[in-house]
């Protein structure tokens, strides 16, 4: 016997079958609230594609002056204490067949944060590469073959039209954490960083004060450690309870966000900052990093560099001072002396005597030591004993 089929029709409803009550992104959209910075940006984005577009109009080959982002044009300020970029400029042709592409990639690298910016969105640096990424029209070519191409582009549009990226509302991966007596908004939110448990509050890339305002601060200084299981330490011990201070890492490396916001600290709340970091070349290039600025963002170090930060530690001294085993010692490497005498040439530590002798002296120890060597002397040594003595000796390096 044959299956009857049955079909069944739903009765239309004025509700679903009326258009007007689909609401669609299109129609809907609410409109974007520009903050200052974003109307700054915007015109200076505007401004860059008017300039070529007048290069056209006049029959000239459109080109974009771009500040040049290397060692030979960073140099350090003295008086200010910080890296600045110099005045040297390259040129950017569009009829140079060298220069074609990346001065389209340059033009759509600028339409692709402009177009962020009109949305009111934020993406990542990986997700502009993907919003810009095609093949171009009658080739086989690509518009960007791979990240690298896209991130050297972006650095070039922060030179080219003096912004940071964070204003281009480009954000990068969140690395660095925070625990402390301060309380603050962070896109509306209120967040008590006191109450944050063992995991603390995730430092944002982007800390502008239109994301992030301070709203009450207890905190009698900063104290910044290199890495996040340093921290975790500082953090369990409830360090920054006890001595009323705002306990920060950045992973290593610290990235813009984090060195962006202990910026900010230390000029509106007038915090000081210590730095707690491994005895080798690459804690000292940390700790210059923080204190001078970088190349790569010499022209933001108004805006990032700190040059009241100060040194806590580990010293070279602390092998004996600390009465460290032989267990916990690093040899150098050649690399590491190499990379030792570049940094005791920087122009901001060669004309300091406690900075020469700090690095001989670790050269002369032929070992380097991690922060973590403390613990060898106890669990807890590094917050309840090193760290408190150094603070009330005034024991560190400017």
């Amino acid at each position: 016997m044959a299956k009857k089929k049955v079909v069944i029709r739903k009765k239309a409803t004025k509700k679903s079958s009326a258009k007007s009550d689909v609401v669609t992104s299109s129609t809907k959209r609410e409109p974007v609230k520009y903050s200052p910075k974003d109307k700054i940006t915007l015109g200076k984005l505007v401004n860059m594609a008017n300039d070529v577009a007048k290069y056209a109009e006049k029959r000239k080959d459109p080109a974009l002056d771009i500040p040049l982002r290397s060692l030979s044009n960073v140099s350090f300020n003295p008086s200010k204490k910080i890296l600045e970029m110099g005045r040297k400029k390259t040129q950017r042709q569009l009829f140079n067949l060298s220069q074609a592409k990346s001065f389209m990639q340059t033009m759509l690298v600028g339409s692709g944060t402009k177009q962020l910016i009109n949305e009111g969105k934020t993406t990542s640096i990986r997700g502009l590469y993907y919003m810009l990424k095609h093949k171009i029209a009658g080739t086989n070519e690509s518009t960007f073959h791979e990240q690298g191409e896209c991130d050297t582009i972006i650095e070039d549009m922060e030179v080219l039209i003096e912004a940071l990226r964070e204003e281009m509302h480009l954000a990068a991966e969140n690395k660095g954490n925070m625990v402390g007596e301060i309380i603050l908004n962070d896109s509306g939110d209120e967040i008590d960083c006191s109450h944050m448990g063992s995991g603390g509050y995730g430092i944002p890339s982007i800390v502008e004060p239109n994301v992030i305002q301070f709203k009450k601060c207890r905190a009698r200084f900063i104290l910044h450690v290199e890495k996040g299981t340093v921290w975790q330490r500082f953090n369990e011990d409830k360090f920054w309870k006890k001595y009323h201070c705002i306990l920060t890492h950045g992973g290593g490396q610290p990235p813009r966000g984090v060195r962006r916001l202990l910026h900010r600290l230390h000029n509106e709340l007038k915090l000081p900052v210590y730095c707690l970091l491994d005895n080798d070349p690459w804690g000292y290039y940390i700790y210059s990093v923080i204190k001078q600025g970088s190349i790569n963002l010499a022209f933001e170090s108004q805006r990032m560099a700190i040059p009241e930060a100060k040194y806590l530690g580990v010293r070279s001294i602390d092998f004996e001072r600390c009465k460290l085993s032989n267990s916990v010692i690093i040899a150098l490497s050649d690399n590491d002396r190499k990379r030792a005498l570049q940094i005791a040439n920087y122009p901001w530590f060669e004309k300091k005597k406690a900075w020469q002798k700090e690095i001989q002296q670790m050269i002369d120890n032929g070992f380097k030591l991690e922060v973590e060597a403390l613990i060898s002397r106890d669990v807890s040594y590094v917050t309840e004993q090193y760290v408190p003595e150094r603070l009330a000796e005034g024991s560190f390096l400017d």
